[in-house]
């Protein structure tokens, strides 16, 4: 038997060596969103209001014009529809919290909302389609900030929901890698952090009034969904620690990853995973080797990935157990490294680092 063990350890320390290849960018910006539409388009966003574009799996990539008055704006998701078009994401405190929409291939911009909360701040930006999407926020006036819009982002409803109510000293979310939510049978589910622990927030009930409803304004939907919040084996219950990225399948499993990005060198609380939608969460085995910023799941060869400060990890069990993706021979030393968002194939990070998988990194597993 334990002879047996140490060879699987062996075949498991010595798997999946080839992985990311660096691309030539032209920029020092810190990226941390990124949105790969397939087909070798992706766009990639970041610090001082740079976005980029590529249209030939990353070859190329081409510099955005800049939005109006974004030169100090942190764009820390993007979310694109095609090659013309996409909505860019700013995290900041009050109005540095503002999206921006091209229909042109980003040539211009049009900002289409800014953050009417002078204490808010965004932290994620993610679309079920063209016409709807959810904007994440972190607590303002005693609830989380979760806007909806049916409209590709024209206007946004705020829904104040029974379970949404949190206190922002004790609860917030994360604008690392624009994953901090994810959307599954078109309702959003998101992961919070904080001195209250780590928590998954997921929709359980939509009800209607039907006698003495509150009156309704453009701003706000007075529904009577309800909400729950699971807790989730993730961070250390401080300011810097908890979920960070999650991503959740049709199937019913899901992965949620974080720590605490203060201490970017400490394994524990940094996985976890469901088999039942996010009801219940279990903390991974063999966890990845330090905090993650992002979680993704690459479906044909059914590999879970998520990178950080200081390293990739892959998981083909479904979060239990991790392990390490290092470089090749064909890889730059540290291609495992500084990275903060995934969008397969691509990665990004600080500095304008961007890397794309190279083919073969993973072997497909039944």
């Amino acid at each position: 038997m334990r002879a047996t063990l140490l060879l699987t350890m062996l075949a498991l320390a010595t798997a999946a060596h080839a992985q990311w290849q660096i691309q030539d960018v032209h920029t020092t910006a810190s990226l941390r969103g990124v949105y790969s539409l397939g087909n070798g388009i992706a766009w990639a966003s970041g610090t001082e209001g740079t976005v980029l574009r590529t249209e030939d799996n990353g070859k190329t990539w081409q510099h955005c014009v800049t939005p109006p008055n974004a030169e100090h704006l942190d764009f820390r998701g993007i979310q694109a529809f095609d090659s013309k078009t996409a909505i860019v994401m700013s995290s900041g405190k009050g109005d540095l919290s503002r999206l921006y929409k091209t229909t042109d291939g980003c040539q211009t911009w049009k900002l289409i909302f800014t953050n009417p909360d002078k204490d808010g701040f965004w932290d994620a930006l993610i679309f079920e389609d063209q016409t709807t999407g959810f904007l994440l926020g972190d607590p303002v006036h005693g609830y989380f900030y979760l806007g909806e819009t049916t409209d590709g982002g024209k206007t946004w409803i705020q829904k104040q929901n029974r379970g949404l109510e949190a206190d922002a000293a004790r609860q917030g979310a994360f604008a690392a890698s624009n994953t901090s939510m994810s959307v599954m049978h078109g309702q959003p589910s998101f992961g919070s952090g904080g001195v209250g622990g780590a928590f998954l927030y997921r929709l359980i009930a939509s009800m209607v009034y039907e006698d003495d409803s509150p009156p309704k304004d453009q701003n706000k939907n007075w529904s009577m969904d309800s909400w729950t919040s699971v807790p989730v084996p993730l961070g250390s219950r401080t300011e810097s620690s908890g979920l960070f990225s999650l991503a959740l399948l049709l199937t019913g499993s899901g992965v949620a990853v974080g720590g605490d990005y203060l201490k970017p060198n400490a394994s524990t609380g940094t996985a976890a995973f469901t088999q039942d939608e996010g009801h219940n969460w279990t903390a991974s085995t063999t966890p990845p080797h330090g905090y993650r910023s992002s979680v993704a799941y690459d479906i044909p060869t059914k590999t879970w990935l998520t990178v950080g400060p200081n390293g990739t990890d892959i998981s083909t069990d479904d979060g239990r157990n991790w392990h390490p993706l290092t470089p090749g021979s064909s890889d730059a030393p540290d291609a495992d490294k500084n990275w903060n968002a995934l969008s397969l194939p691509f990665v990004v990070g600080p500095h304008g680092r961007i890397g794309i998988l190279r083919d073969g990194a993973l072997a497909p597993h039944k």
